[in-house]
Parts: structure tokens; sequence; C-alpha cells
């Protein structure tokens, strides 16, 4: 009789076990608030992009939540520093493409400014530079051809393009790829990275890139002078972009720029 009395005592009957509503009371009311304030977000930027978080281990449950709760998803990156400045460069980049006839549907020009500040951004270079060198080869027509024979917004050549989408690890299907816009920029930006490294110099990097780098190292191997007609068209542009018409403060020179990217 006493071992009974003591098991009632140490083991409570789970029916007789407070019940905790009003905690999951609070966290209904917590996630009710915050998925308010994405869906306001979301109407009031309209160019927000969602991110995904990585999450290491033992954190799980804590992504399952924001996996289910989809609103967190998009608050999320409101907590990162660089977010905001991304956006303010993604939305940069897109208030110059929309100056553009770029044959593009709008929802493609979002994505493609996305690509053009990821792309400049991992080989170290200012898409606004990236921007200007588009503007001068093809003025953002992504169908354009050259007389060369040149295709898409960064005017690659054929050959040029299919080894780069070797070395790139992309499936090479002629103008089906050159033609793709976020293939043609991530080919584009990873060739001229590669010109900057192997001449050292902007101007003679953006005079390969143009004219072809064997006729650029020819001209150097004869002493002769490199034209220079190209660069001098892409630092205009680039000052363009770079300059804001609403500031009153001169921004520096893009020869300036220039000369500060990587080599």
């Amino acid at each position: 009789m006493q071992t009974e009395l003591l098991i009632l005592i140490e083991h409570p009957p789970h029916a007789n076990t407070p019940k905790r509503n009003g905690r999951h009371l609070s966290w209904i009311f917590i996630f009710a608030i915050l998925l308010a304030v994405t869906f306001t977000l979301r109407f009031r930027l309209p160019h927000l992009h969602v991110v995904t978080p990585y999450f290491p281990a033992g954190y799980q449950d804590l992504q399952e939540t924001i996996e289910k709760y989809s609103g967190l998803n998009l608050l999320y990156p409101l907590l990162n520093p660089q977010f905001h400045k991304k956006q303010e460069a993604i939305l940069e980049i897109l208030a110059i493409l929309d100056k553009y006839e770029t044959g593009l549907a709008n929802v493609t020009k979002e994505d493609l400014a996305e690509v053009i500040y990821e792309e400049a951004t991992r080989n170290n270079q200012d898409p606004k530079f990236i921007l200007a060198l588009i503007a001068i080869e093809s003025s953002f027509q992504n169908w354009s051809v050259s007389d060369r024979g040149a295709k898409g917004l960064m005017q690659i050549m054929p050959h040029v393009a299919e080894s780069i989408a070797q070395e790139l690890g992309i499936e090479w299907s002629g103008d089906r790829t050159l033609f793709n816009p976020f293939l043609n920029i991530k080919m584009g930006v990873h060739y001229l990275s590669r010109l900057l490294l192997a001449f050292k110099d902007p101007g003679l990097a953006l005079a390969a890139y143009n004219s072809g780098p064997t006729y650029v190292k020819g001209l150097l191997d004869k002493k002769r002078k490199v034209p220079q007609h190209f660069y001098d068209r892409i630092s205009s542009t680039y000052h363009d972009f770079v300059v804001s018409k609403d500031s009153e403060d001169p921004h520096p020179a893009a020869d300036e720029q220039l000369a500060k990217f990587p080599l």
C-alpha cells in the first residue's frame, strides 16, 4: 500500500498535467505578426530577393521552422548588413538596363541585373564597369551580332565562347548558349578577368577584348602603340554610369577607378 502511494506521488497521472496553451498561443501570435510584416515588405519592396540562409549542423529545427513559415525566410536577409548594399546595387543596375531596349522581358532584366552584380563581384570588378562594356559592345541588345561574328550582350566570338564554356563547365550549344543572356554575361566577365590577369593593364586588356589578345600581343612584340580608343569609350561610359545626377560632389574619374582593378 505504501509503495502504491509513492508511485502516485512521484508519477502523477498525465490527465492531471497542467496545459500550456498560453505558450502556444504566444508563438502563434508572434508568427502572425511576422507574416503580416513580410507581406507588407513584399508589397513595398517588389525587387526584394528571397535567399535561403545556411544553417550548420544542429540547427535543423530552426531551418525547418523558417521553411514552414515562408515569411521568416523573407525576413532573414534583412538581418544581413550586406543585404541592403546588394539590393541597392542591383536596383541601380536595373535602372540602367531600363534605359535601353534589350529585347528581353522585364522579369528577365530583373534577373539579369542580379547576374551582372553576382558575376562582377565574384570576379572583383565594379558591376557598372561591366555595364559600360556591354553598352559599348552591344548597346544592351541581347541578339546583336557584329560584322566579325561576335554575339550576345558581351559580343563574344563563338570559338572564344566555346573555350570559356568548357573552362567553366557550361554545356556548349552554339548560338543557344551565346544568346542566353545569363551565360553570356558569365562567360564575358570571366574572359575579361582572364585578360586583365594576362596583360596586367586595363587599357591593354580592353584592347585585347575588343580586337583579340593575339593582335595586342603582336603590337607589343613589335614595340608598337596599342590603340586606346576602345578604352576611352568604355571609360567615358563608365564615368557616366558612376556619376550620380543628384550628387553635387564629383566622383573619382573613371580612369582612377579602372586603375584600381585587381590584376
